[in-house]
This record gives C-alpha cells, structure tokens and sequence, in this order.
C-alpha cells in the first residue's frame, strides 16, 4: 500500500515537470519568428505531398507496363544525374555559409555565397532540363507508361520547387547588393529562405536514393 502511494506520488511529482517541459515547448514556438513558423508549417505540408508522390513511384515501379517498357534503369544517365545532384547538395553548404556570413556581419562573404547557392541551384535545373529533352527525345514522354507518368510527376514538382527557391535566392540576393543586410539585418528572411532550400535539396536526396540509386541497384 505504501509502495502504491509513493508510486503515484512519483508520478504525480512527474506530472509538474512534464507540462512545465511542455511549455517551455510551446513557449518556443510562439516565439519563433512569425515567417520561420509559416515556411515550417509549409514544409510539413510538403513533406506529405513529396511522401505521397515517392510512394506512388515505389508502387508503380514493378508493374509490367513498366518492367517491358521503359523504365529507370534502362533509360536513365545516373552517372550524370550523380553530378549535377552532387551540385545541389553542395548548395546546402553554400546557403549555410551565407547565413553564417550574415551572423558575423560579413556583407561580401554573404553574397559570394548567395550568389554560389544559386549558380549550384542553376546546374542542377539545367542539367534536369538536359535530362528531360534526351528522354523526350527517346519518346519517353510522361504518358509513355507508367514509369513515365510518375517520373516525370515526381522530379518535375521537385524542379519547380527549385525554381521557386531559385527566384526567392535571386530576389534575397537583389536586396543584398541594394545593402539591406548590412549589419545582419533582416535576417530572419535569410534564415526563412535557408530552411525552404534545405528541405528542398532533403527532397532530392530521398528521390535520387529512390529514383537513380535503386535502379542501379536493381
């Protein structure tokens, strides 16, 4: 009986503890600035959408319309694919050391680096761009099968979040060079932009794994 009761008391004591973790939680999102909170939220929302669209890909891949038809590994460079992917995820170091430049109160770095994460950024959409018209080209289209469809559906809605990433990098780097970052100022907006292209590079390292990786593996 008395083990019982200081048990519960154990756990009543636990209790306190845990909301107060709890708000202190809360305490830091509210906090947090109200743009950084927006592109979060919209990151999870994204996060469902690319989910749903890999595993749309995953399921597709085996069918037979697939596997006597054109499917990834008989249709895909992944070696050069490799290279120009390799440019985007050094984009993330890039973007990264922008934002650092910007903490220290180091203008030029930070648009040096700004500037590299959006040439990266370019290499990477070109190089899509060149993949696209030698499949399109070998009339692999995106009605071809079904590889086809979910391919394209997949890697085309992650371009064009890299477009857009692309336009807000161009956009924060045009205010940088009119000087509306000295002394880190507006940094939040940085930041904001950062984490939508870390998520956006995140992406693609999921769906090479899946796309290319896996089919040389196959």
């Amino acid at each position: 009986m008395i083990q019982a009761e200081q048990q519960l008391g154990a756990r009543a004591g636990a209790t306190p503890a845990s909301d107060e973790a709890g708000r202190e939680q809360l305490d830091r999102f509210a906090a947090m600035d109200p743009h950084k909170m927006g592109m979060v939220l919209f990151i999870l929302s994204e996060s469902v959408f690319f989910t749903l669209l890999i595993l749309a890909y995953l399921l597709y891949r085996a069918a037979p319309a697939v596997a006597n038809g054109p499917n990834a590994k008989t249709v895909l460079d992944i070696g050069l694919t490799a290279i120009f992917s390799a440019c985007l995820f050094a984009s993330s170091g890039t973007i990264w050391l922008a934002d650092r430049s910007l903490a220290r109160g180091r203008d030029g770095l930070f648009r040096f680096w700004l500037a590299a994460t959006i040439g990266l950024g370019g290499i990477f959409i070109f190089g899509q761009g060149q993949e696209y018209y030698r499949l399109l080209t070998h009339n692999v289209t995106v009605s071809q099968n079904v590889f086809g469809t979910t391919f394209f559906t997949l890697t085309g809605f992650h371009g064009l979040h890299v477009i857009v990433g692309l336009i807000a990098l161009l956009i924060l780097l045009g205010l940088a060079l009119a000087g509306q970052f000295k002394g880190g100022q507006h940094r939040a907006a940085v930041e904001t932009i950062a984490l939508y292209w870390h998520f956006v590079d995140a992406v693609w390292v999921v769906v090479f794994s899946v796309i290319y990786i896996g089919a040389w593996l196959s």
